[in-house]
């Protein structure tokens, strides 16, 4: 995840920065609690709101709460420069399971619940009314991330100017996901979360200003992104109030183990936030957390995520019997979802980047590493289940993807029935992260530099956002064909190329032998904590 979001930060930032130089209007909206100034690009009529305040800082006794609205503020608020981002952590790199920082010109802080807003508008910044909106969720295996890392004009260029976008920010790793039973008793399990869904809810109530219809509100995500969304598609065992969204798009959806608070693990994480704060022998201990500086709860955060196993994320989403009343796959499959509509794409080979390529390790062994509630007979089935796909690395790269990635993405459409929709990005070497360049280029070339390719991919996104089906068009000329929902034979779209480099955008049937292995996964979900 970081490689893919250290690029797209730097595109975006330089993009960014000529449009607003040039910018020669300031149009300003009032949002009750604060007036915003925002800017023209003037080179394309799409106006940008950067970095308006949606909850209050969370900081001091906020820290670990559920967030707060934001003070009032008097006088014009400049939201023309890129917000600080959340404080960061690096994914797990430990060859075992025991259960860094980077430079960038964004500061990151723990002052960071802003989100952006880009319209389409005329020259002077005068907003639309009433389209579709899209809220994106940035990933970053919920440690990384940044809504400065993506710019909206790319979506509403894709859409024909038929959107508003708007890109939210949550607090990440130990501040966001801290887990255990202290954190349940005063405080709020999966801050995180509960910051998205505060951003949905200040969508809801404030959208209109910008042209936006909080009716017609489209939320989507990559990799934690869209594991967010399949957080907030059961959330509130999908009776949520009033409802924020009414379409889903996940791309490559990502399903860690998400154990119930109070667990063992949960518990040894606390524990160990806890100690490396030097918080242990305090009354409170989460008082003491509290209280200490933020950076030393980073150098905790850095130090406990970078000591993970190998390519897992260890600051993620817990059951917290509230706003997650259950395992997510149980909630899949009762169908107790948010949302009318579903579109989901995954790419080829999804775990590759999350597996050691230098360790040679069996599928069943790895199972092991992965899912530490695994037993022998677990693991030996992984292993059969998956002995035939290729040598011991492609397996293990498969075990990976496809339990953490893939099938969660089907959990997800067999919970649509009749009203989901897949695709699998397959242009080679088809990672996790290689779809984003072509609906979120940022200013840069998509590997696969296809004009006809590009168009069918990224606008069946938009022409989803628009109208809840990708087979009515915001292009009539795409090379898209008919698209059938995912429940018409197990029908996905396929956007790969030729050996050639002749694009390919057709529709396939989903590999029954996968769908098996999706089946084992989904019925050992209570010991993956998934």
């Amino acid at each position: 995840m970081a490689p893919l979001y250290l690029l797209s930060r730097l595109c975006a930032i330089v993009l960014l920065a000529s449009p607003l130089a040039r910018a020669q209007t300031s149009p300003i909206i009032n949002l009750g609690y604060a007036q915003y100034q925002g800017a023209v690009n003037t080179a394309n009529n799409i106006t940008h709101f950067l970095g308006i305040r949606y909850a209050a800082a969370p900081l001091g006794n906020l820290r670990f709460r559920a967030p707060q609205p934001p003070a009032n503020v008097t006088g014009v608020q400049l939201a023309t420069a890129q917000p600080n981002e959340c404080l960061q952590a690096p994914t797990g790199r430990s060859p075992t399971n025991p259960l860094k920082p980077r430079a960038t010109q964004i500061i990151a802080t723990e002052d960071c619940l802003f989100l952006n807003v880009y319209y389409p508008s005329n020259a002077a910044g005068t907003p639309p009314a009433n389209l579709p909106t899209l809220v994106w969720i940035h990933g970053g295996g919920y440690v990384g991330g940044a809504a400065s890392s993506f710019n909206g004009e790319d979506i509403i260029r894709q859409s024909n100017r038929g959107v508003v976008v708007v890109l939210i920010q949550y607090r990440l790793g130990v501040f966001g996901f801290l887990p255990g039973a202290a954190v349940k008793a005063n405080g709020a399990l999966n801050a995180g979360l509960l910051d998205q869904d505060f951003a949905l809810r200040w969508v809801n109530q404030h959208i209109t200003k910008f042209g936006g219809d909080p009716a017609k509100v489209t939320i989507w995500g990559e990799s934690a992104g869209a594991g967010s969304v399949l957080q907030h598609v059961i959330a509130n065992g999908g009776q949520t109030k009033p409802q924020l969204f009414r379409a889903a798009i996940t791309s490559s959806t990502f399903l860690p183990s998400q154990y119930l608070f109070n667990e063992r693990i949960p518990e040894m994480l606390f524990s160990e936030v806890v100690a490396q704060a030097n918080c242990t022998t305090a009354t409170d201990s989460l008082a003491c957390l509290r209280a200490v500086a933020a950076t030393t709860l980073e150098t905790a955060n850095n130090n406990i995520n970078a000591g993970g196993f190998f390519g897992t994320y260890l600051m993620v989403p817990v059951v917290d019997g509230t706003f997650i009343t259950q395992r997510p796959t149980l909630s899949l499959l009762q169908g107790k979802v948010n949302g009318k509509a579903l579109l989901s794409v995954t790419n080829t080979f999804e775990g590759t980047s999350f597996v050691n390529q230098n360790v040679a390790v069996t599928a069943a062994q790895y199972s092991l590493n992965l899912f530490p509630n695994f037993g022998t007979p677990q693991a030996n089935t992984v292993g059969s289940s998956y002995a035939n796909l290729g040598n011991e690395l492609f397996q293990v790269n498969a075990v990976q993807g496809e339990s953490i990635f893939i099938c969660p993405t089907y959990y997800l459409l067999n919970a649509f029935p009749g009203r989901s929709f897949k695709g699998e990005f397959a242009i080679p070497p088809g990672l996790h992260g290689n779809d984003v360049a072509y609906y979120f280029p940022g200013g840069g070339t998509p590997p696969f530099n296809n004009a006809a390719f590009i168009n069918a991919f990224a606008k069946s996104f938009t022409s989803f956002i628009i109208n809840l089906d990708p087979n009515i068009k915001v292009d009539p000329t795409t090379i898209t064909p008919h698209w059938n929902t995912f429940n018409v034979s197990s029908t996905e779209m396929l956007f790969n190329k030729t050996a050639a480099g002749a694009p390919v955008v057709q529709p396939i049937t989903t590999s029954n032998a996968l769908l098996q292995r999706c089946s084992f996964w989904n019925s050992v979900g209570n010991l993956t904590g998934q």
